[in-house]
C-alpha cells in the first residue's frame, strides 16, 4: 500500500484562476491538485486533497494525516499563514513531516506577509515558485521518505 501525502490548501485558494491572476496565475485548483496527483504518482505516493476556508478543519486534517502516519504534508496555510497558532501547535503535535508551500514569494511581498507561525515548525518552506512548489514538495517528502529507510 502507497503512502499518503495530505496536501492541504487554506482560505481563499478554492479562488485560484480567477483570485489576482497576475500573482497567482491562471491555474485553478483542479490544476493544483492534477499536478499533486501525477508528481505523487511519479514517487509512488497516494495523494489526500483537501482545500478548507475554515481554521479548524485544517487542524483536524493535520491531526488525521499524524494520527494515519502520513509520508508528510505538503500545507499552503494562505491567510492562515500570519495568524494561525492552531496550525503551529497542530503541526509540533504531529509526527509527520510538514513542508509550508505558497504560490508567490511571501517574502517579497507586504511586509506583514512575511511572518509565518507555519515556518517555526514545518520541515521546510518552499515560495516563489508558482503552483510547482507543491511538485517540489511533494518530491521533498519523497526524498525524505527514501533516506528515512536508508538509515
Amino acid at each position: 500500500m502507497a503512502k499518503t501525502v495530505f496536501v492541504l490548501n487554506g482560505p481563499n485558494m478554492n479562488l485560484l484562476g480567477t483570485r489576482e491572476p497576475h500573482l497567482y496565475g491562471h491555474a485553478t485548483l483542479k490544476d493544483v491538485e492534477a499536478l499533486c496527483r501525477k508528481t505523487a504518482a511519479e514517487h509512488k505516493l497516494a495523494v489526500e486533497f483537501r482545500q478548507s476556508n475554515h481554521e479548524g478543519e485544517i487542524v483536524e486534517w493535520l491531526q488525521e494525516a499524524g494520527a494515519k502516519k502520513a509520508a508528510g504534508v505538503v500545507l499552503n496555510p494562505a491567510g492562515f499563514t500570519t495568524t494561525s497558532v492552531a496550525i503551529h501547535d497542530a503541526i509540533k503535535a504531529i509526527a509527520v513531516p510538514v513542508i509550508e508551500t505558497h504560490i508567490t514569494n511571501i517574502h517579497a511581498r507586504e511586509e506583514w506577509r512575511r511572518h509565518s507561525y507555519v515556518s517555526l515548525v514545518a520541515k521546510a518552506v518552499i515560495c516563489g515558485f508558482g503552483i510547482e512548489g507543491y511538485a517540489l514538495a511533494i518530491a521533498g517528502i519523497a526524498a525524505l521518505g527514501q533516506n528515512k529507510s536508508k538509515r
